[in-house]
């Protein structure tokens, strides 16, 4: 077996010691890191939140719960630190005065990652930091993307103008061609909303909306059949926002809307990802100042997980 890097095991070292990384991995920073196929990176930035903020302190609450995820599927029996080399690259730089400076930091250093041949899995932080990792991904071709989120996010802007805000990434990653819209599903839309603009630009552009009743009624098979179709075998990114779970199973987020997916519903959607080719992913919008005990944060490296499987054996298969 290669030498990848491996866990901590909590059968040797209780689960509640030692320095908190995600799941217990050695941490390299960017600029050491050598043969690493996939990198865990915290983005600490919420300058994109329009309602309750906080995920800025994300990355930290979710690297300590991530010391309850064991190193086994407990369906599939993946063991992703088998499969690759998976490290914890820390926290990527980030300016929480300034948005477009934020923004350029966070392009600036996955830019990096991508050069170096690393497939990010990030936490974030709002949902504005995905559009800087989009650009990095995207910048010779456009990816697919499949996105799990209660909203669509296309908004075209805030408050008379303002372009970027955690509402509105996947309008500009798409007018900056380094988005696909016709190869990208958004699953679990729900709740009230200010109008319709987003929506009706996201089908004209393209995009595939599954409101949450058409999800619930077709069920996570045929919906993800449905997501394998439009993203191909071509480049894909995930994009996970907490606030699709119920908030009875995640409270602690900027945006809850009532109605969202258990924990559990959401677990059987992201199992139907094996085999696509996913380039990155993340896992967004946690607030630990609205959720102390740690159950969202916990919910959201779950879901990373259940993301980095799919991802380890995507990379073993394409050695």
């Amino acid at each position: 077996m290669p030498n990848f890097s491996q866990p901590l095991s909590g059968l040797v070292t209780p689960r509640f010691g030692g320095i908190a990384t995600w799941g217990r991995l050695p941490h390299v920073p960017l600029e050491d890191a050598k043969g690493v196929d996939i990198g865990v990176v915290g983005i600490p930035w919420d300058g994109g939140t329009t309602n309750r903020p906080g995920p800025r302190h994300a990355p930290r609450q979710m690297r300590d719960q991530s010391s309850m995820v064991r190193r086994m599927h407990q369906l599939t029996r993946i063991v992703p630190y088998d499969l690759c080399n998976v490290t914890d690259l820390g926290d990527c730089p980030v300016n929480p005065a300034n948005v477009e400076d934020a923004l350029k930091r966070v392009e600036t250093y996955f830019k990096k990652l991508v050069a170096k041949n690393i497939r990010p899995l990030s936490m974030g932080g709002d949902h504005l930091s995905s559009l800087p990792v989009l650009r990095a991904l995207g910048e010779k071709n456009a990816v697919g993307m499949i996105h799990f989120d209660a909203h669509t996010d296309l908004y075209d802007s805030y408050f008379g103008g303002f372009k970027y805000t955690h509402g509105t990434p996947f309008r500009r990653a798409i007018e900056e061609g380094v988005l696909d819209p016709k190869r990208t599903i958004q699953i679990g839309l729900r709740g009230s909303m200010y109008d319709n603009d987003d929506f009706a630009w996201g089908e004209k552009m393209g995009v595939r909306l599954v409101r949450i009743e058409e999800a619930i009624e077709k069920g996570p098979k045929a919906i993800m059949a449905e997501a394998r179709q439009i993203v191909g075998d071509k480049q894909t990114y995930v994009s996970f926002d907490i606030d699709m779970l119920d908030p009875v199973y995640a409270p602690g987020t900027g945006t809850p809307e009532i109605g969202g997916f258990t924990t559990r519903e959401a677990q059987s959607l992201l199992r139907e990802m094996r085999g696509l080719n996913i380039v990155g992913a993340d896992v967004v919008e946690v607030s630990p100042p609205f959720d102390p005990s740690g159950l969202t944060a916990y919910a959201g490296v779950v879901m990373m997980f259940e993301i980095l499987c799919t991802m380890a054996e995507a990379v073993s298969k394409s050695r």
